[in-house]
């Protein structure tokens, strides 16, 4: 079977392994996982070598890109301790373990390479986890810490990883040098994407059309990556200041269906690349098993176990120890404590599943021939694997249940926001009908915004609301069933062509996603 067969046919398998991921709870990066394992016991399977140049920005821009355009700064500067703590220090901390670890299984092992590997498998990939967060919807507070660190111990992990890189191919990286390198490339990145957000908004002010605009965004993405990756700065902190400045300007240049079509595409694309990006890896470990002999591939598995044990230990023992410093240091000042028990540290040290920048990082070490490849490439790459499907299996599987154990609730900080939000828009648009003369349609949308200003403020009132005994998003669901039922009844009898019925589907699609997600019924 050919790569593009391959490709396609796995495509289709991670289709319907999400389909499962989602109906039992669990991520589908863990099911990804277990599938790019099964490629490396098939036998005829092609051996594909990647550009390493391309791996990282191939896998790891556009998902990050799609994180930081959500990311809250606010929140995120509310949380910034535990954030700073996760993304920086426990990514520092775990890199030294697992190198020692390594070296202690493979003795062979450089100091350089040893550190490189504890770069690669130190940052956890926390969109997995906070897929399951959102749909449990635990304390805001512990999401938005976890969308912090994905954010930010990328960039700190890969500066290391850069250095290792470079000292262990070259030899030629000083001490004294790493200090400016570290300024420059972050505080350089993050002003380097600031103006690039800016050339870019400038450059597609009066772009409208939906295939270009797409286009753009993707090709725009890259080109920040690959400037920032030329010019020696963050290229992961480049696109997080790009993203989250774009995530400012761009309300104001987009109309919402352009804006919601995007956002399917962006969804789509992300997907694609966690699937390319599984497959490769299990192409690869195909390659290895082969050039392997079996008394190296036995030490080289236990070493990857020891580092997958290492990883996902000094993960929870660094979220503790962190939280027992912190709330002797706020006890010292007699400070009240936040929302902070056992429970949500459980959380936070359990939701270390390492993902796809862990894979793009492994897949971008230097390859070929003796002379020019990185050495143990093939080791660190089997033990960012086992890193990967360790954390997802185990970590992923388990999270659901552990977050029904410990019993962790919604702090309803997001719905009353939403629900301030939706009262205050809605009396601006009353403000404007007030604008216009009485007439039947004016008086029809007047009663509709009147109506969502009762209902938001009745949410946000301090008394316990009583909702109606048929629930507000169950009758709009409803409503929309009919009108779908009746557009295509008209299709069927051929009352209106295909262009009418098109034209009409979109605008009930348009309807249906004013649903509010928050007042569905739990499944």
């Amino acid at each position: 079977m050919g790569v593009f067969e391959l490709t396609i046919t796995l495509l289709l398998v991670g289709a319907i392994l999400s389909m499962w991921a989602e109906r039992f709870g669990i991520p589908y990066p863990a099911l990804l996982a277990l599938a790019g394992a099964a490629l490396t016991f098939i036998p005829g399977t092609p051996t594909v070598i990647l550009d390493p140049q391309l791996a990282l920005a191939l896998f790891v821009a556009p998902v990050l890109l799609d994180a930081a355009f959500d990311a809250s700064p606010r929140d995120l500067k509310r949380n910034l301790p535990a954030v700073i703590s996760l993304a920086i220090l426990a990514v520092g901390v775990t890199t030294v373990v697992v190198a020692v670890v390594a070296r202690h299984f493979v003795p062979g092992l450089s100091w350089g390479a040893a550190i490189v590997l504890g770069a690669i498998v130190a940052p956890p990939d926390t969109s997995a986890a906070t897929t399951i967060l959102r749909r449990l919807r635990p304390p805001h507070r512990i999401v938005v810490i976890l969308q912090g660190e994905s954010l930010f111990n990328d960039a700190s992990a890969l500066l290391i990883y850069r250095v290792g890189v470079m000292t262990t191919m070259t030899g030629a990286v000083a001490g004294w040098t790493i200090a400016p390198l570290f300024l420059l490339t972050c505080g350089g990145g993050v002003i380097a994407g600031i103006i690039l957000a800016k050339i870019y908004g400038w450059l597609t002010t009066r772009v409208r059309e939906f295939a270009v605009s797409v286009i753009l965004q993707f090709i725009g993405t890259f080109a920040v990556w690959l400037i920032a990756d030329r010019l020696g700065l963050s290229a992961i902190l480049t696109v997080i200041a790009y993203a989250m400045t774009l995530a400012r300007m761009a309300p104001a240049r987009a109309n919402g269906r352009l804006r919601i079509s995007s956002y399917a595409v962006w969804e789509v694309a992300v997907f694609v690349l966690n699937v390319l990006a599984f497959v490769m890896i299990g192409l690869q470990l195909r390659g290895i098993e082969s050039r392997t002999p079996d008394v190296g591939w036995h030490m080289y598995l236990v070493c990857a176990v020891a580092v997958s044990v290492a990883v996902v230990l000094v993960r929870l023992l660094w979220v503790f120890f962190y939280a027992t410093v912190v709330r002797g240091i706020l006890r010292h000042f007699n400070v009240a404590l936040p929302v902070a028990n056992w429970r949500a540290f459980l959380v936070v040290g359990w939701c270390g599943m390492r993902g796809i920048v862990t894979l793009a990082a492994a897949l971008a070490l230097p390859d070929g021939s003796a002379a020019t490849a990185f050495p143990h490439r093939d080791l660190i790459i089997l033990c960012a694997f086992s890193v990967v499907l360790t954390t997802l299996v185990l970590q992923g599987m388990t999270l659901r249940p552990l977050l029904i154990w410990v019993g962790l609730k919604d702090d309803g900080q997001v719905d009353r926001e939403v629900q301030l939000a939706r009262a205050e828009t809605s009396r601006a648009a009353l403000k404007v009908l007030e604008e216009h003369p009485s007439r039947p349609i004016v008086d029809e949308l007047r009663r509709t915004y009147e109506a969502r200003v009762r209902f938001s403020e009745a949410q946000m009132s301090d008394k316990d609301y009583q909702r109606p005994e048929s629930n507000l998003a169950d009758i709009h669901r409803r409503v929309v069933a009919a009108q779908r039922n009746t557009l295509e009844e008209l299709r069927t009898r051929w009352v209106i062509g295909d262009d009418a019925y098109h034209a009409t589907e979109e605008e009930i699609d348009l309807i249906e996603l004013t649903t509010d997600e928050r007042l569905r019924p739990e499944e």
